[in-house]
C-alpha cells in the first residue's frame, strides 16, 4: 500500500511539474515589433494614349519573439497601390483601397493567375511557417528570383517573399520589450489614404497615398495589449503635361523610420515629433478595444482632450481607422 502511495504522490509531483512548466511557459513575456517595407517600383509619364501611373507596395509584419529570438507569431500584409495622372496634369481619384489581404478570393490569382491558394492563403502559410524561427532563418527562406526555397513551396506558399522577409526583418530589429504572450492574438490593421492636387505651369501635381499600419497584441476580450503604429508616405509628383516629376532612386522612410528628421519639433513648432507622439497613441491604446479607440478621434480628426494630455496632439483619424480594422 506504501508503495503505492507513493508512487502515486510522485505523479502528482510530475504533474504538477509539467503544470507549472506550461504555465511558465504560457506567461513568458515576448518582445513585439512591427516593421515597413517600402517599394516605389513604378512612375511613369502620361501621354495622349495612357495615363500616367505610379505604383508602390507596402508591406507590414508584426512579430512576437521570444527570448532565444524565436518568432512566436508573425503576421504579414501589403498595400499594393497604383494611382494616375492625366496627360493634362490631372490627378485621378481611386475608387477604393484594400490590401492584398483584404481583398481575399477577389485578388483572382487563380481565376486569373493559374496559382492552386489565393495571396492570403499563401501569407498564411508563410505566417505559419516562419513560427519558431529566428531571423536568419527566415531570411535563408529566400530562393532564386525572390521565391521561397523548398520548404517555403511545400508550405503551400509559391509567390515572391522577398518583401514579407524584409519586412520581418525590421519587425525583429525593432521588437522591444512589452506585455504580450504567447496567449495574445497578434492583429495588423491597414488603412489608406489619398490626396490629390492638380498640376499648374508654376506647381507640381501630386498624387499622394499615405498608409497607416496599426499593429497590436489582443487578450481574449479583444483589449490591446501592446501596439505599435507606423505610416508610410508617398506623392508622386508631375507636370502639367503629365510627366513624372518623381525620384525613384530616393528612399522612402515611414514617419517613424525618420525619427527627428520629420521635421515636426524644428518646422512646425510641435512640441514633440511624430514618432513621439504616435507613441502616445499607441500607449493610450492599452486596455481598450478596437471600438473604444474609436472615440480617440475629436470633431477636427485631431485627438480628443484625453489624447491630446497624453502628449499626442496629431491628426488621429488615420491611426484610428487602422486600429479598428483589429477588431
Amino acid at each position: 500500500m506504501k508503495r503505492i502511495l507513493c508512487a502515486l504522490l510522485v505523479a502528482l509531483l510530475m504533474l504538477s511539474t509539467l503544470t507549472l512548466v506550461g504555465c511558465n511557459k504560457e506567461a513568458q513575456t515576448l518582445k513585439f515589433g512591427l516593421g515597413v517595407y517600402t517599394n516605389v517600383s513604378k512612375a511613369d509619364s502620361a501621354t495622349e494614349d495612357a495615363d500616367g501611373q505610379g505604383k508602390v507596395a507596402i508591406t507590414a509584419a508584426a512579430v512576437t519573439v521570444d527570448a532565444d529570438g524565436k518568432i512566436v507569431s508573425c503576421v504579414l500584409d501589403t498595400a499594393d497601390i497604383t494611382v494616375k495622372y492625366t496627360a493634362d496634369g490631372k490627378a485621378v481619384a481611386n475608387d477604393s483601397f484594400k490590401t492584398k489581404y483584404e481583398q481575399g478570393k477577389d485578388y483572382n490569382m487563380v481565376t486569373y493567375g493559374g496559382a492552386t491558394k489565393e495571396w492570403y492563403e499563401q501569407a498564411d502559410a508563410f505566417m505559419a511557417l516562419v513560427a519558431g524561427k529566428t531571423l536568419a532563418e527566415v531570411k535563408a527562406l529566400v530562393a532564386e528570383g525572390n521565391k521561397g526555397n523548398d520548404e517555403v513551396i511545400n508550405a503551400g506558399c509559391t509567390i515572391m517573399i522577398n518583401e514579407f522577409v524584409l519586412a520581418i526583418e525590421k519587425a525583429v530589429n525593432n521588437a522591444a520589450d512589452s506585455a504580450a504572450t504567447s496567449a495574445h492574438t497578434l492583429k495588423l490593421g491597414v488603412h489608406t489614404e489619398q490626396t490629390c492636387t492638380d498640376a499648374t505651369e508654376e506647381k507640381a501635381g501630386k498624387n499622394q497615398v499615405e498608409t497607416t499600419f496599426f499593429a497590436a497584441a489582443v487578450d481574449a476580450d479583444g483589449k490591446v495589449v501592446v501596439a505599435s503604429s507606423d505610416v508610410a508616405q508617398v506623392a508622386f509628383t508631375f507636370d502639367a503635361a503629365g510627366a513624372s516629376t518623381y525620384d525613384l532612386n530616393k528612399a522612402v522612410q515611414t514617419k517613424k523610420e525618420q525619427g527627428d528628421n520629420y521635421g515636426m519639433v524644428a518646422y512646425g513648432g510641435a512640441a514633440k515629433e511624430w514618432y513621439a507622439q504616435a507613441a502616445a497613441f499607441d500607449a493610450a491604446c492599452v486596455g481598450k478595444t478596437a471600438s473604444e479607440i474609436a472615440g480617440f478621434v475629436g470633431a477636427d480628426n485631431y485627438g480628443n482632450a484625453d489624447l491630446k494630455a497624453a502628449g499626442c496632439t496629431i491628426l488621429v483619424n488615420g491611426l484610428v481607422k487602422a486600429a479598428q480594422k483589429i477588431g
